[in-house]
């Protein structure tokens, strides 16, 4: 039984693949432990500016932890204090770029939840079916679903437990992009290249900046803000810019 996740690199595109197909690609604390490594590995390379995370096959991108890995933690106490592996994917400082495909549930839907854009296949199919099973995901879905599809989008998941469509999660805001089967891997491939053209210091800035209104009052984030303004200004990556937009001036 594979139990593993792969790293591909393509140019400045990191491609993180959970490849676990015939559990529907679902974690265990091998594979967090894995995802871990692969999260320094990535974010201490420089030439690395976005990464491609999806599932391999078209079965399901996650179908969240795998529950008899479950019995490995000792107690509760112990469960508390476990490596969450949907943490690791939403504490990434490089843009993260979600590819899926078929069932994304759970544990899954969270680490969905940390990417910064999602792109999914018109079969694609969404839920959080924990309150089912009596208790509530613990990998952030509480906190984030609210602040991407509203209150009332995000009770009517996590109360039901029943899972929505890619056309209703496109139509609610749980998704960014929706393509036909099969193709969004190539179409996040494609969407992450474009992102990696930019500037790194910049599109970190972005995601710190818009990462941090989520917790920040907006005269706080406005100044947090323009402090990451004058890091790009100080670090000179802006000039590149400057000097580009100036050429295409000249050649009009």
């Amino acid at each position: 039984m594979r139990d593993t996740l792969t790293l591909h690199l393509h140019g400045a595109v990191a491609e993180v693949v959970i490849d676990r197909p015939e559990k529907m690609n679902a974690m265990t604390q091998d594979m967090t432990a894995a995802l871990v490594d692969i999260k320094r590995k990535v974010e201490g390379d420089d030439d690395v500016r976005v990464m491609l995370l999806r599932g391999e096959g078209t079965r399901a991108f996650c179908a969240g932890s795998d529950l008899n890995s479950l019995n490995a933690y000792r107690d509760a106490w112990t469960f508390r204090d476990r490596v969450d592996y949907a943490a690791v994917i939403r504490d990434f400082k490089k843009p993260v770029v979600a590819a899926l495909e078929g069932w994304v549930l759970g544990g899954g839907l969270e680490m969905m939840l940390g990417a910064d854009i999602r792109v999914a296949s018109r079969g694609a199919r969404f839920g959080a079916p924990e309150v089912v099973r009596g208790w509530v995901g613990g990998g952030g879905a509480s906190q984030m679903l609210p602040r991407l599809v509203g209150y009332g989008q995000a009770m009517k998941l996590l109360l039901s437990g029943d899972p929505i469509d890619a056309a209703e999660a496109h139509r609610i805001g749980l998704v960014e992009m929706l393509v036909e089967d099969g193709e969004a891997r190539d179409a996040a491939l494609r969407l992450c290249s474009r992102l990696a053209q930019h500037s790194p210091i910049a599109t970190q800035a972005v995601k710190a900046a818009v990462r941090a209104s989520l917790s920040m009052p907006l005269e706080q984030g406005i100044r947090y803000e323009n402090e990451l303004t004058s890091l790009c200004f100080a670090c000179g990556h802006y000039a590149t810019g400057v000097s580009a937009f100036s050429e295409r001036k000249a050649r009009t």
